[in-house]
């Protein structure tokens, strides 16, 4: 079921990749810096993200999208460390699709705890 998504233009010129998904997992939409990021597999805009993940990403992303969990994770890509982080977004209450913020972070960070 595709969904329109609400007016997000804010996030066109962040400094992290942000890319929206419906909840069939069908690219809604993609900021700047996530089409640079993949600008070598052309215009994903429409695309099935779960035709390109793995077996145990794809469980992953439907359990997400079932019960409105989030997932956050560190990887390493082009010699640049990132913390990628996916939750669903909701409309009207009900969840709609997933959103996937990727930013580069550098490999040594402040932690602070707060209380």
């Amino acid at each position: 079921m595709t969904t329109t998504i609400p007016d997000i233009r804010w996030a066109e010129q962040m400094n992290c990749a942000v890319t929206v998904c419906d909840s069939e997992g069908i690219i809604l939409y993609m900021n700047e810096k996530a089409r640079q990021t993949y600008k070598a597999h052309g215009d994903l805009i429409g695309y099935n993200l779960f035709n390109c993940h793995s077996e145990a990403s794809k469980k992953k992303i439907r359990h997400m999208l079932a019960t409105g969990g989030s997932n956050a994770y560190t990887i390493t890509k082009a010699g640049q460390r990132k913390m990628i982080y996916q939750t669903p977004w909701r409309a009207d209450g009900h969840i709609a699709g997933m959103v996937e913020i990727s930013m580069v972070i550098p490999d040594e960070m402040p932690h602070y705890d707060r209380g």
